[in-house]
């Protein structure tokens, strides 16, 4: 008989609760916890936090925690300006970036987990080493013959309004960990964030291997596993459509042929 219960050491179980002083608009955060050092599943800590004394965002309420409760929560941060990427975590059951999420938004308890269906480092960090992986796989990075020498590549304006809705992008992976076809094929399905990335550079008129490019993605894995479920466009905190942009590389992919 099929056993399908989730591994030993993938059930999360309940935590700790941190006591601290209640005040007048005093919120329930329910974070995931996992330390690799220890043998242990991991568990759900729940802290209070007044509002009152952190700023509006969850990445507010997370460094409090840790700055004035626990100072043994890991997470990654950097820019708190939606810039960087860094704070990227499933939270309210939505992949989103922890310094841009108004605390208001969430009704009731806000709980936060790592982005989902990626090995996690510790706590709220996931291991991000196959997802740039498969970005440098699409060599991100201008292509141009030696031939044409040092001579500066200009575009025009059209030409530089194709990269709208692609270059804004911050490597998040708010958009691949939110697709069921990434969960499943991961090693093999590149996902939207780096499918994003490549027409990114394929569309770029000072781009010089357009069809070396298409090439390599004319692949039934690498490309043709998104079944356009567009969880990827919902998720995306920048606002951007990488599902278009799959849909743009098959359309070009079907016309070279």
């Amino acid at each position: 008989m099929a056993d399908l219960r989730l591994p030993k050491y993938s059930r999360v179980r309940p935590g700790r609760t941190h006591k601290a002083k209640v005040g007048t608009e005093t919120r329930e955060f329910q974070i995931y916890r996992w330390d690799p050092d220890k043998n242990d599943n991991p568990r759900l800590d729940i802290y209070h936090v007044d509002l009152k004394n952190c700023g509006p965002m969850v990445l507010d309420a997370i460094t409090t925690i840790k700055n004035e409760t626990d100072p043994t929560l890991t997470f990654r941060r950097s820019c708190r300006e939606g810039i960087c990427g860094s704070c990227a975590m499933n939270i309210d059951g939505v992949n989103t970036l922890a310094c841009t999420k108004p605390i208001m938004e969430v009704k009731g308890k806000v709980k936060i987990f790592p982005l989902p269906h990626m090995p996690v480092i510790k706590d709220l960090v996931p291991d991000l080493t196959h997802f740039f992986r498969q970005l440098a796989s699409i060599e991100p990075w201008l292509k141009r013959n030696e031939s044409t020498g040092l001579t500066e590549n200009t575009q025009t304006v059209d030409e530089r309004n194709r990269l709208d809705g692609l270059y804004e992008c911050i490597l998040c992976a708010c958009c691949s960990t939110s697709c069921p076809s990434y969960w499943w094929n991961s090693e093999r399905y590149l996902g939207p964030a780096a499918l994003l990335q490549a027409n990114r550079w394929i569309v770029d008129s000072r781009d010089m291997a357009t069809e070396e490019r298409l090439e390599q993605l004319d692949d039934t894995f690498k490309l043709y596993r998104c079944h356009t479920i567009m969880n990827c466009t919902n998720a995306c905190p920048k606002g951007l459509n990488p599902a278009k942009a799959i849909g743009q590389i098959k359309k070009m992919i079907a016309r070279s042929q």
